[in-house]
């Protein structure tokens, strides 16, 4: 049963890892602008969409050692995979990608999909 459990957590960490191709430092920057606070939707009148308050909890996970991370770690950091796969599906078409606001909402998620391009 461990086993098992380890291999799905190497397996939401490795995924993790795909999707999340921003160090924290950078996701941390990210957060602070303009472009990163005006996207996404927000709720319970916070002012903060759920991809910032996203953000914010990934650069948690970044700087968290692999040993320390909880369960709700592991099922936030499958919450952020499986939004970024869905969400680069949606690729807009002729939209300049580099100030649209798919790739600044992508990026709130830790995911830029210009970096290694």
């Amino acid at each position: 049963m461990a086993d098992h459990q380890t291999d799905d957590a190497d397996s939401t960490r490795r995924e993790f890892g795909e999707a999340v191709n921003m160090t924290a430092g950078e996701l941390e920057g990210w957060l602070e602008t303009e472009e990163s606070q005006s996207v996404g939707q927000k709720s319970g009148g916070s002012g903060e969409s759920t991809g910032h308050e996203s953000g914010r909890r990934i650069v948690q996970l970044l700087r968290t050692k692999k040993a320390d991370l909880t369960d709700d770690d592991l099922a936030h950091m499958r919450k952020v995979h499986g939004y970024v796969q869905r969400h680069l599906a949606q690729e807009p078409a002729k939209e300049d990608v580099e100030t649209s606001r798919w790739r600044w909402s992508l990026m709130n998620w830790g995911h830029d999909p210009l970096k290694g391009k």
